[in-house]
């Protein structure tokens, strides 16, 4: 995957100090890798009591499942990109 470059200014403008920005992106970052890694592993759970010995069918099944996730965006992309359209919500600590 080829870097892009980002907007820092206006990056920077969403929260006022580029830090704190990239801790809202770092932080939105977890929590689409851990819902994502909570889905696979739902999807994948399924497949947990078969035996070695039954069709390829299953491994078949689990290798497309996981090949599907591997094709979407990294979780830091979609933060990044998320943060671009305004479509992550944070609040200070202060601000409570």
């Amino acid at each position: 995957m080829p870097a892009k470059t980002l907007d820092v200014e206006s990056l920077q403008a969403k929260t006022g100090n580029i830090y704190e920005t990239l801790s809202v992106m770092s932080k939105r970052a977890r929590q689409i890798a851990a819902k994502d890694k909570l889905e696979l592993d739902e999807k994948l759970k399924y497949f947990e009591g078969f035996d070695d010995d039954d069709d390829f069918s299953f491994n078949e099944e689990q290798e497309r499942i996981s090949k599907e996730y591997e094709k979407k965006a990294h979780s830091t992309e979609r933060a990044i990109d998320e943060m671009m359209k305004d479509e992550v919500y944070f609040r200070r600590a202060e601000d409570f």
